[in-house]
Formats: C-alpha cells, sequence, structure tokens
C-alpha cells in the first residue's frame, strides 16, 4: 500500500507542472554513449519519456547527435576524427560520413524505437530544416586569426513550417543535425547549436541536452561536482576558470544563447538515468544542471 501511494504522490507532484506546459514545445537534445548501450533499457528510455511527453500533450522535438558513430564510422573508412574546440573537424569525405551516418542511420533509428513504444514520429535530415554559414573559430593561440575546420557549419536558420506541421499533427519531429549553406553544399553542424536554434525558431519553453555525463561539472573527473543551478552571469568565470571548456563551450553558448532569446529554462542531464527527461521536467528538485536568467 505505501508503495502505491508513494506512486501517487509522484503523480501528483507531477501534476501541476503537466498542466503548466499542456500545449508547450520542448526540444530534447539526444546524444552520449547511452544511445550506443548494448542494453535496450538505455536506449528506450528517452525515447519512452519523449511518448510520455506526447501523452500529457506536451510537444517534444527531437534533435539527435551521433558522434561515437560517425568516429566509428570514419575509422572502418581509414580516417581518423580531429576535434578542435569541441567542433569536429570535417574534410568534404568526412561530410559524406556524418550525413550518412545521422540521417540515413542513427535518424530511422530514433524514428523507429519511439514509434515502436507507441509514440507517433517523423525523421527529418537536418538538410530539409537548416541553413548554415561555415564556421570559423578563434584562434586562442594567436588572436586574431581564426581556424577553418572545413564543412562545418553553424545553424543561421529553420525552416519550421514541416516541424509545426508535424507538432499540428501529433507528431514528434526528430532531425539529424546536419544543414546547407547557400551553395547547397552539406555541413556537419554541431548537435546542440541546431537543438537551441530550434528551440529559438519554435519559441520552445524548455531546451533539454542529453549526454553521458551527470551535469556541468566543476571537477570533470568527479561526478559529485554536479552544478545543479547556473545564472547565465556566471558562465564567463567557469570559461576563465576552464570549468567550461571542449565539447561543453557550444553546449553553455547554446544554453546562454537559448535563455536570452526567451527559452525559460535549459537544463543538462544524464541520459543514462532512467527517464532523466521526466526527473528535470516534472519533479520540484530535477536533476543535472539547470540554466537560468
Amino acid at each position: 500500500m505505501q508503495a502505491l501511494i508513494a506512486k501517487a504522490d509522484t503523480l501528483l507532484e507531477a501534476l501541476p507542472y503537466i498542466q503548466k506546459f499542456n500545449g508547450a514545445t520542448f526540444v530534447v537534445k539526444y546524444g552520449g554513449s547511452f544511445m550506443d548501450s548494448p542494453n535496450p533499457a538505455v536506449r528506450t528510455s528517452v525515447a519512452r519519456d519523449i511518448v510520455f511527453l506526447e501523452a500529457v500533450e506536451i510537444n517534444p522535438v527531437v534533435v539527435h547527435g551521433g558522434g561515437k558513430a560517425i568516429t566509428r564510422a570514419m575509422e572502418k573508412a581509414g580516417l581518423q576524427a580531429h576535434f578542435l574546440q569541441g567542433q569536429r573537424v570535417t574534410d568534404e569525405a568526412t561530410a559524406q560520413i556524418v550525413d550518412e551516418v545521422l540521417s540515413r542511420e542513427i535518424n530511422p533509428e530514433v524514428v523507429a524505437t519511439i514509434r515502436a513504444l507507441g509514440g507517433r514520429a517523423v525523421g527529418f535530415a537536418g538538410t530539409e530544416i537548416f541553413k548554415c554559414r561555415k564556421l570559423w573559430l578563434d584562434d586562442r593561440e594567436n588572436p586574431g586569426r581564426q581556424i577553418d575546420l572545413g564543412y562545418v557549419g553553424e545553424v543561421v536558420e529553420v525552416n519550421t513550417g514541416p516541424l509545426k506541421e508535424c507538432i499540428w499533427s501529433g507528431f514528434t519531429p526528430v532531425i539529424s543535425p546536419t544543414a546547407r549553406d547557400e551553395e547547397g553544399k552539406v555541413y556537419n553542424c554541431n548537435a546542440d547549436v541546431a537543438a537551441a536554434q530550434t528551440a529559438l525558431a519554435l519559441k520552445a519553453k524548455r531546451l533539454v541536452f542529453m549526454s553521458d555525463v551527470p551535469g556541468l561539472l566543476r571537477d570533470p573527473q568527479n561526478p559529485a561536482t554536479v552544478i545543479s543551478h547556473l545564472k547565465i552571469a556566471e558562465v564567463a568565470e567557469l570559461k576563465r576558470a576552464g570549468i567550461v571548456d571542449k565539447g561543453m563551450i557550444p553546449k553553455v553558448n547554446s544554453a546562454v544563447a537559448a535563455i536570452r532569446a526567451g527559452v525559460e529554462k535549459v537544463s543538462f542531464v544524464d541520459g543514462r538515468v532512467p527517464h532523466a527527461v521526466l526527473l528535470e521536467i516534472f519533479t520540484d528538485a530535477g536533476v543535472g544542471t539547470e540554466v537560468v536568467e
């Protein structure tokens, strides 16, 4: 009986959030090693959370990654992965592999998983949704100079028409992070940035970044040092201290841009934790790191 009462208490705790977010759009960035887990329960946990959001009339939109699968495909093709400031250096051959892996392998798998759990999902290659410009990085060791990453783009425009049509029809859009430039060339884009731009374009209330770490850590070697609450005014100091570095840079920059553009809250959660999305959205305590103004 006590266990049943506890379940009822959990539902009641979630109720005000379900009421508050009814009809709202949530963007979920789906990435991390949990996507590659041999354990089906781990792979399907996030998809089950997406199906739950659909059931309570919240409109989820998924932007997925797939970095580890891309690296494996590159190695198979005899190419070595190279990263600068958290961004994958991408030549033309790598761009073709990225497009194949993300849009034609991972995207259909995510869609199929959601459908298998009773959800309704439609897959989109990012090249159908995102326009980009070539991304140049500032050279930290040589101020004033920029680094050419090759076919790496920065999403600057989101074609919201197909996404809104999906949402209005009760389907979850699932989008890969590739894009085309003005000349129609295919570029690899950072999935975190693509997710943030999607949240801005759709005026989403929440943006959730899922990865394989517990959140933003003060000490990357110590999972117990999660920063549970972060104000965007604190980000610059965390960068200077090296706490926000490498792959966390585009995540945190995207979170700050989203908050400044009107997204209510951005969360970094661990996709390996069962039902991390639901815990973050529908409980008072939440999990991971929440970023607010």
